[in-house]
Order: structure tokens, then sequence, then C-alpha cells
């Protein structure tokens, strides 16, 4: 089994990101460090499979892109 090495470490954030996060670590019924260290786990190895990148490469090159002009357009055409 790997042993995983803690660093201590310190860094400042905004006084109302760390409300945020000590709610929802608090929500999660996790420790804020424990909440922090496994949101930027999460955030740093997100790696979208090949169906997702193929939309994106999709979405990036499209020539011919349809625009709506209102909301009420874009959902009628998604509900179709």
């Amino acid at each position: 089994m790997e042993t995983i090495v803690r660093k201590q470490t310190s860094f400042r954030l905004r006084e109302d990101l760390l409300h945020v996060l000590q709610e929802e670590a608090r929500k999660a019924n996790r420790s804020l460090n424990n909440f922090v260290e496994s949101t930027l786990m999460d955030a740093m190895s997100y790696e979208p499979n090949e169906e997702t990148k193929a939309a994106i490469r999709e979405a990036r090159t499209e020539k011919d892109k349809e625009v709506f002009d209102s909301l009420e357009s874009l959902m009628k055409e998604l509900r179709q």
C-alpha cells in the first residue's frame, strides 16, 4: 500500500470563500482540510471521456454554428 505524505502548509483565502468552504464541508460531514483537499484533487485530476473530447473538438471547429436569438428559441430547438 502506498503511503501518502501530507505536508502542512498555509495559504490565504477570501473570508467569504472560507465561509462557503466551511459550510460545504459541514454539509458533507467532513473536515475542512479533507473537503478542500478532495475538491482540489478532483479539480486537478478531471479528464473528460472520449465522447466529451470529441464534442469539445466539434464545438471549437464547427463553421456553421446555429445561433439563437433568445433562450426561448434555444429551448424550443432542444425540445424537438
